[in-house]
């Protein structure tokens, strides 16, 4: 038989007249932790990962107006200069005349200026490093406390952006998108988007993820997804799918637990494939409370329904609507 399933954050309870509501003894759930507590962890790790040491600034850096540049070239004494950036983003130097170097690394303008020096020296050598960093702008948005464009001067990092943002809310996903204006030389593509995975860096520890990040550059972290717990369970709701490691024991910890009438038994999960259809995944939660089944890891928009024991054809019984957020495709049993 085929039924259409379309699901809201709480079900009808059709069985509202069967039993009641008192909870059932049961052992300790493992992994209690709500989405607020793993938030509290992360910022935890924020605040530490970001007084350790980071990650050296890149070849990646644009240069902005106002910044300083200290320059040399290899047989060309008058070439030795430290020049600050003007607001049209130029400099003045002998031999080379006036350049525009906004929005260039500092290895593009090694390159032009030694292309410029090709009528006066056979070979050269050329270096420009940033002695200065000026004011630049950087956003943060998304799943943090103070959503803002910031202005900052010198090098920055995610921590030190994140950090800056007050830290991340308990909807935050365990990533962020660094999204970055392309360079001048690469003008078919008008920006790249990096995604770090937030739990690998500061729960980690994997500093080489926190990257430097650069004026113009916009910092984007997610809401996490959802998993949805309906049926006979204390609080039936939408809770934020925080990481790949979502298992159904704490999916159910998250709506504080099963009622006493709960079919603990026949637990039934439905997956997307992706196909416009739903995978049924049975699971008998009371055998994986007692450690004799493994916990089952849980997908993005996972439905989760714990049904109620006696009653007959429940899950071929019940219909509910969520507004607006979600519909299914055909169910197969």
């Amino acid at each position: 038989m085929q039924y259409r399933f379309t699901f809201v954050i709480l079900l009808v309870y059709l069985l509202s007249g069967c039993g009641g509501s008192t909870a059932t003894k049961t052992s300790p759930l493992e992994n209690m932790h709500s989405s607020s507590k793993k938030a509290d962890k992360l910022n935890e790790a924020l605040i530490m990962s970001a007084v350790t040491q980071q990650t050296p600034i890149e070849e990646g850096y644009l240069i902005g107006s106002e910044d300083v540049l200290e320059i040399e070239a290899y047989n060309v004494d008058e070439l030795k200069k430290t020049v600050r950036v003007n607001s049209q983003g130029e400099i003045a130097l002998p031999l080379v005349g006036v350049i525009t170097v906004k929005g260039l690394t500092t290895s593009e303008v090694e390159q032009f200026i030694a292309r410029k020096l090709d009528k006066y020296v056979q070979e050269t050598a050329v270096s420009v490093f940033v002695k200065e960093y000026k004011s630049q702008r950087i956003s943060v948005s998304g799943a943090v406390n103070k959503p803002n464009v910031f202005a900052v001067t010198g090098p920055r990092y995610i921590l030190d952006m994140l950090m800056m943002a007050e830290g991340l809310t308990k909807e935050a996903g365990n990533i962020c998108y660094v999204i970055r204006p392309t360079l001048k030389s690469s003008p078919a593509e008008r920006s790249t988007t990096m995604v770090i995975d937030l739990d690998e860096l500061l729960v980690g520890g994997n500093l080489s993820l926190n990257i430097p990040v650069f004026a113009g550059d916009a910092i984007h972290v997610p809401r996490g997804g959802l998993v949805f717990v309906d049926g006979s369970v204390k609080v039936p709701g939408a809770y934020t799918f925080r990481s790949r490691s979502t298992t159904l024991v704490q999916a159910i910890s998250m709506a504080q637990g099963i009622n006493a009438d709960a079919a603990l038994s026949d637990v039934r999960i439905f997956r997307d494939t992706g196909k416009g259809e739903r995978e049924i995944i049975a699971a008998d939660y009371d055998a994986i409370r007692k450690g004799e089944q493994p916990d089952v890891l849980l997908s993005e928009n996972d439905i989760i329904i714990v049904p109620q024991s006696g009653v007959k054809n429940f899950f071929n019984g019940f219909v509910s609507t969520l507004k607006g957020f979600i519909s299914f495709g055909p169910l197969y049993w």
